[in-house]
């Protein structure tokens, strides 16, 4: 019984000693991710009008020098608006 009991609290102990590793990402992490995510997206669209295509590229053109000059809340902003716009074209709407 007693090693039972100690067994128990040195795994607990162990737990609770030990540091979680699934943080949140970083901003610079989540501003990557989303320039990633919105390459890919250019990268594999079906048919989209060339005026989506342009606005696409210059919104990740944008979000890339906003990422590069150290402004990494303007490029989550851009790149989550994008990516929403992505998402809304996808499901057949308007892309606004």
């Amino acid at each position: 019984m007693k090693r039972t009991a100690l067994a128990g609290l040195f795994i607990s102990a162990a737990m609770l000693a030990s540091p979680v590793f699934a943080a949140e990402p970083a901003k610079d992490d989540l501003c990557s991710i989303n320039l990633q995510k919105i390459n890919d997206a250019m990268a594999t669209s079906g048919q989209t009008s060339e005026n989506t295509n342009d606005n696409l590229k210059a919104a990740y053109d944008k979000a890339v020098a906003e990422k590069e000059s150290g402004n990494d809340k303007e490029c989550i902003s851009i790149t989550t608006q994008e990516l929403q716009r992505i998402q809304n074209i996808n499901k057949g709407g308007e892309g606004k």
